[in-house]
């Protein structure tokens, strides 16, 4: 038996809170315009990507600074397409990944929220944090910067109301 995803409360609640400013600020600019149509936005916490989405819009709602970042690499194409002597195309070669230029370990987000310097690992599911991550982790917070590993929003909204407050 497959489990369904439930959607949480809070998750929930940042989808009204952002509906609801998404509203209101469209019909001050817009006092006669039709507001059925406004989309409705849609969230969910259950895997790394849509985690991420959920805490860098809630920590934007909540007049801080958020952004992803992104460690991935750059991407190497060393493809070459021809013509053969039958007048077919062919496609040799391999997409390979270079390093990234970010610093190893680098945490998903980097925010800033109330003038303090934080930055959140997000984990979802199994996924732990590997060495160079815990040494990332050391370096922000020695610097006197916060970091916070989240793996689901619930724990990330109670951690951010203690840390910040309402």
């Amino acid at each position: 038996m497959c489990n369904r995803y439930r959607k949480p409360a809070l998750v929930k609640g940042l989808e009204r809170a952002l509906y609801e400013r998404d509203l209101s600020d469209f019909t001050a600019r817009h006092p006669r315009a039709n507001t059925n149509h406004i989309v409705k936005p849609k969230f969910r916490d259950d895997t790394a990507n849509g985690l991420t989405k959920c805490i860098i819009s809630f920590i934007r709602l909540h007049n801080g600074q958020a952004e992803r970042i992104n460690t991935m690499g750059r991407p190497v194409d060393t493809r070459q397409t021809f013509t053969d002597v039958v007048g077919r195309t062919r496609t040799i070669g391999t997409m390979k990944w270079g390093r990234s230029t970010s610093t190893r370990g680098s945490a998903d987000i980097s925010a800033t929220i109330k003038g303090r310097s934080v930055k959140i690992e997000v984990k979802a599911g199994k996924d732990r944090q590997s060495q160079a991550q815990r040494e990332y982790q050391r370096h922000v917070e020695d610097a006197g910067g916060i970091y916070y590993i989240a793996r689901n929003f619930e724990s990330f909204v109670v951690w951010y109301n203690e840390t910040f407050g309402k």
